[in-house]
């Protein structure tokens, strides 16, 4: 199979063509015919016009790559190796929602020849692969599993707004359905992987370490929020303490926080969910969510406690959030919870005006239902900076005490301001 990718006689399809799709897809198209597949036609266009939509590659990356972008079933039949990175999300009972998954399913199975492969990036629980998608493959290609066609999968690794750990430099965790299969899609990422690739010994191992990697981010953190909630009532700094702690050798750096995003905020509830099947309820992974998906009330209820403390009628109050996207120097909005954020302040009667360098005011009104300001204005009862942009780092304290009220306070979730805001009030996780 390689070889023949290699070769130009045979093509490669990618499915989903978001944050994680298009680098793999454009990355592959430096070396090898690329079928790029999605249903988004305005996306499409844009694609093809260099522009990727999601705002992390810049035109250059679409240079000298091999690439057809399509929403065609037709030209999708031309390809005989199907790497699936669509989205994974869940629904609004924290439950796993297969449709987009289960989707591009059935587009290969429409597509399916005999010696193709199929490999899934997308990050699902452990099972998904053989249990959901492969019987999907079967039914609607009419061909026989591991007779007629192989799959495999390989999890996905991109961080966004990373610009070193890139597709290239991550080891490449690859698994397949049987020994040959291991090899062929081994092979395939070595194309483009120059780190190497991982051979895991089973498609449900391969699922399972991409699902623990978030996981484990996801609980560490949540004991930092935990810790911060602690120490507040304590009276003490939490970075103080992270500081003093993280002089011994062995300590883990993790620090407190907003976790939104289409991973770490997501996928524990795809491992909990099969856990629940299975008769286990995960007690830390579900611990580790309940307080993490909580810390933007918490955060809410702290700023609106300390405008009370300064005397101030809350209903007439005035706080500015800067930041909107799910982390620093990215334009995805996915799970942010900067809107919990914003909706519990709200709640109080609180006006709140919002304001990011990255994110679409567009896509936050459709999606949350507020928009961004242009600028900041004045007169605020405090300031949250929920998410720390390059832009907002070398802020000074006179442009804080330029726009707040007297008496206001500053909210530096992330305590990028720790040690620089001196006379104004200030108050950290």
């Amino acid at each position: 199979m390689q070889q023949e990718l290699i070769n130009k006689k045979k093509k490669l399809a990618v499915l989903g063509l978001g944050y994680v799709g298009l680098p793999i897809a454009l990355e592959f198209a430096r070396n090898i015919q690329v079928i790029g597949f999605d249903i988004n036609e305005d996306r499409l266009q844009k694609m093809k016009e260099g522009i990727d939509p999601s705002g992390e590659l810049d035109t250059a990356a679409f240079n000298g790559c091999d690439i057809e972008f399509t929403s065609s079933i037709e030209k999708l039949k031309e390809a005989n190796f199907f790497i699936v990175t669509v989205p994974t999300p869940i629904d609004e009972h924290n439950l796993p929602d297969l449709k987009p998954i289960l989707g591009a399913t059935k587009f290969i199975g429409q597509a399916l020849k005999k010696g193709d492969y199929v490999v899934y990036e997308s990050t699902v629980y452990p099972g998904c692969t053989e249990e959901d998608c492969i019987p999907i493959l079967e039914e609607l290609s009419g061909l026989k599993f591991k007779t007629d066609f192989k799959v495999g999968y390989s999890p996905e690794r991109i961080n966004p707004g990373d610009k070193e750990h890139t597709i290239s430099k991550i080891l490449k965790v690859v698994s397949g359905c049987d020994a040959e299969s291991l090899e062929e899609i081994a092979k395939t990422y070595e194309i483009i992987v120059k780190a190497g690739v991982y051979k895991a010994s089973s498609i449900k191992v391969a699922e399972a370490a991409k699902i623990i990697e978030n996981t484990q981010r996801d609980v560490n953190i949540a004991l930092m929020n935990e810790l911060s909630i602690i120490f507040n009532k304590m009276g003490i700094n939490t970075y103080d303490v992270l500081e003093a702690a993280g002089t011994k050798w062995n300590f883990i750096k993790f620090k407190p926080g907003l976790v939104g995003g289409h991973c770490i905020g997501v996928d524990p509830y795809y491992l909990t969910y099969k856990a629940q099947e299975l008769g286990y309820h995960a007690q830390v992974i579900n611990s580790g969510r309940y307080v993490n998906d909580s810390m933007g009330f918490y955060v809410s209820k702290q700023t609106v406690k300390k405008i009370i403390a300064a005397g101030k009628d809350v209903s007439k109050s005035k706080v500015l959030v800067m930041g909107a996207t799910f982390k620093e120097n990215v334009e995805d909005i996915r799970n942010s919870k900067v809107a919990d954020v914003v909706k519990e302040l709200s709640s109080y009667g609180v006006t709140v005006e919002v304001t990011d360098p990255k994110a679409d005011s567009e896509e936050l009104k459709q999606e949350y239902g507020f928009e961004l300001v242009s600028k900041p204005g004045k007169d605020y009862d405090a300031v949250i900076i929920a998410v720390n942009h390059n832009e907002y780092k070398d802020l000074t304290e006179s442009w804080f005490q330029n726009i707040l009220s007297k008496d206001g306070l500053v909210v530096d979730i992330k305590g990028v301001y720790k040690g620089k805001i001196k006379e104004l009030a200030y108050w950290s996780l």
